[in-house]
């Protein structure tokens, strides 16, 4: 096929809006359909409704809403097929809704543990052959196959209609942390899944697996901590795949289905800041990998960070594109990161299709950790946050504010995106932890060949600590499981990462154990530890001063070689550059909207996202603010997106000139990416909306449906 020929094809199925581009298959979805996350497995999050257009959506109204009765997170970019809308709650139900009223349809429960203590879960994946169809909702460790009709179970899958994710994961598997927090992707009659793990020992390695939809059958497998004689395994320490865990691809995939590719972007090793028991490059931990979508075959791979110490995993799904170079078409994947770099390949070959230069970087303070000598650097485009903390870019928001800032800086270690942690002073990450980019993905102009992209640009910084000796094991448990999110002082980084010194105020015994054996929101649970050792760790959150230093017995707590106690470092906890009135202590824009013609590198426009109402209030305007979700593109030229953490809105842009066109107030945050979709000729854009991540809001969530008045 040639590459004009394969365009053309593209544009076909675009236009009828499907995920795959087989005969077969284009008769299954049509153009009024999200049946995929991402709305389709190309992962451009791109419509080809146009009622909506420039002119009218400023009479944008909402249609419908459906109130979750949870307070919790709800990041789930729902699938549309039908006029039906299948979402997750924050109580991780799983909800079929009527498309034009929101009504309740039928509603579906998996879950093991309390409900209130599990992480996010952002989309689902959707299986049709003829007459037969298949739901697929991750809840936690477990892949639940229902049917989309009336909410059962798919008795023919996997155990009675649900398959444990552990299973086939080397040791003991009743002591991994394991999330499907976002959906696998469906390539024929397969799902290709990967997952969430826990970020510190012991942490299972982050395979990828395809299964059967039918059976829940394994098809394949990839070892992304390689075993022994594959490729890749000299870059880590010999047996690592017993010792070491990680490298597991959380964001989501992209899957060019007509040449049968899947494209999965992974995360960082664990422990994520120490790596001096993972000696060497680590592959393919933070890496782009090209993987035959039938057998799981390595076709190409692209490591963005070498032995990653700064917890820089891809965040977000790939997108497939087609650029424009000298007069020729070509099928392209993009790939945001964390740094605020979008990388660019050969979809086929991986070949860069900007230059990507190899670049020395400062080596590490700390004798037992081996930092990468160099690291890549893309050269185009430009970097769509800003890469390195100086002191003229600090707060101006008042003078006062300036003097403090450049006080704290003072002490700051700023060196850029690759200088490893020290023990002596903080070290900023800029951006910061959470990016850059986050996990709601790009939109992409499929004619144009254009990318947007939502980015976070505030400074975070952290540090490393060595392990005191003497210390009770309880306290040694703690420093190691718990204080990379909590601190090592227990104030954590509210809200993500609350403080813990005065936890007992309003959590019970009972409680506290609950979230430390099954997680809550953010942080994952911990299944390796043996009661005596949630009851010791349980008493010493909540009592610190009356717990003893030795009243956990060492040999409760199995390992995988290691619980992580003997860790000679450890991280001192996430902590954000905010000011003493909580913003952020660097200048805005602290969020912003981007748009990048990838044909040639250039920005199209850059525009700050988001606002601080009440610094608003007071004539502080184009603040920008932090964000958690994605934008969606429509044929008609309108970028539609949420994300902004404080004032709750939902937006429409000109996708051509990043002008704002239309804006609504919701009761909670749109902390997802919408869905686009059509019921009875009237089309509808769909979010969930929450509040969990701003406790001075008003808590709640809700499904928000919008559309022009009838």
């Amino acid at each position: 096929m040639t590459e004009f020929k394969g365009i053309a094809l593209s544009v076909l199925c675009l236009s009828i809006f499907i995920s795959s581009c087989s005969d077969n298959e284009r008769a299954l979805f049509t153009a009024s359909d999200w049946p995929a996350y991402g709305g389709q497995n190309n992962g451009q999050r791109y419509s080809t409704l146009t009622q909506i257009n420039r002119d009218n959506v400023s009479r944008l109204q909402p249609a419908w809403q459906f109130d979750t009765d949870s307070a919790g997170s709800s990041q789930t970019q729902p699938v549309v097929v039908g006029g039906v809308v299948y979402g997750i709650t924050p109580n991780l139900d799983v909800v079929a809704l009527d498309g034009a009223s929101g009504e309740l349809l039928w509603s579906f429960s998996g879950l093991d543990g309390p409900s209130d203590f599990m992480g996010p879960s952002r989309g689902l994946a959707f299986w049709k052959e003829g007459d037969k169809e298949i739901l697929f909702a991750g809840i936690v460790d477990k892949l639940f196959a229902i049917d989309p009709g009336n909410g059962e179970l798919v008795a023919e899958f996997g155990d009675d209609g649900a398959l444990d994710l552990r299973t086939g994961l080397p040791g003991d598997t009743s002591r991994f942390y394991v999330s499907l927090s976002s959906p696998g992707v469906i390539y024929r009659d397969t799902i290709i899944v990967g997952f969430r793990a826990a970020e510190s020992p012991p942490a299972p390695p982050g395979d990828i697996r395809a299964f059967d939809v039918r059976t829940g059958a394994l098809v394949w497998s990839f070892h992304t901590i390689p075993a022994s004689g594959e490729f890749g395994a000299d870059t880590w320490p010999e047996n690592a795949r017993a010792t070491q865990g990680g490298a597991n691809a959380w964001a989501g995939f992209a899957l060019d289905d007509e040449r049968g590719i899947v494209y999965v972007p992974t995360g960082s090793a664990v422990p994520d800041f120490f790596g001096g028991e993972r000696t060497g490059d680590n592959l393919f931990a933070n890496s782009l990998i090209a993987l035959d979508a039938s057998t799981g075959e390595r076709l190409w791979h692209f490591q963005a960070i070498r032995h990653d110490i700064w917890d820089r995993d891809f965040p977000a799904p790939p997108s497939l594109v087609t650029v424009q170079r000298e007069g020729r078409a070509i099928d392209a994947v993009a790939q945001t990161s964390k740094q605020g770099y979008v990388y660019l390949f050969d979809r086929v070959t991986g070949e860069p299709l900007f230059p990507i230069e190899e670049r020395a970087v400062p080596t590490s303070s700390i004798a037992e950790e081996q930092a990468a000598p160099t690291q890549p650097f893309p050269t185009a485009p430009a970097p769509f946050a800003r890469q390195e903390l100086t002191a003229d870019m600090l707060t101006t928001r008042s003078p006062e504010m300036n003097d403090w800032a450049r006080e704290q800086f003072s002490n700051f270690l700023s060196a850029g995106q690759f200088m490893p942690f020290g023990t002596e002073q903080p070290t900023v990450v800029f951006p910061g932890f959470d990016g850059g980019a986050e996990w709601g993905g790009s939109a992409i102009d499929p004619g144009r060949g254009i990318i947007y992209i939502n980015s976070n640009d505030i400074a975070w910084t952290g540090a490393l600590a060595a392990s005191p000796d003497g210390m009770g094991f309880a306290e040694s448990l703690y420093q190691a499981q718990c204080a990379v999110c909590h601190g090592t002082d227990r104030q954590g980084s509210p809200p993500e990462f609350p403080a813990l010194t005065n936890v007992s105020e309003t959590l019970s015994p009972d409680e506290m154990r609950d979230i430390i054996r099954y997680g809550i929101g953010r942080m994952p649970g911990f299944p390796a530890l043996a009661p005596a050792a949630v009851s010791g760790l349980t008493d010493l959150v909540l009592n610190p001063e009356s717990v003893s230093s030795s009243n956990i017995e060492e040999d409760s707590v199995p390992s995988l070689s290691s619980d992580g106690s003997d860790v000679p470092y450890r991280f001192t906890g996430y902590h954000r550059f905010f000011d003493p009135d909580g913003y952020p202590a660097v200048a805005p824009p602290w969020g912003t909207l981007n748009a990048i013609d990838l044909n040639t590198g250039e920005y199209l426009w850059k525009i700050p996202f988001g606002e601080h109402p009440e610094l608003k209030a007071q004539g502080i305007e184009n603040t920008g603010s932090e964000n958690y979700g994605g934008p969606v593109l429509t044929e008609s030229g309108l970028l539609f997106i949420g994300a902004t953490l404080f004032d709750q809105k939902f937006r429409a842009y000109d996708a051509a000139t990043g002008a704002l066109l239309w804006e609504y107030e919701m009761p909670y945050s749109g902390m997802a990416t919408p869905a686009v979709y059509m019921v009875d000729g009237r089309q509808y854009v769909v979010i969930a909306t929450s509040n969990s991540r701003n406790p001075r809001a008003e808590q709640g969530s809700a499904y928000i449906a919008f559309a022009l008045p009838e």
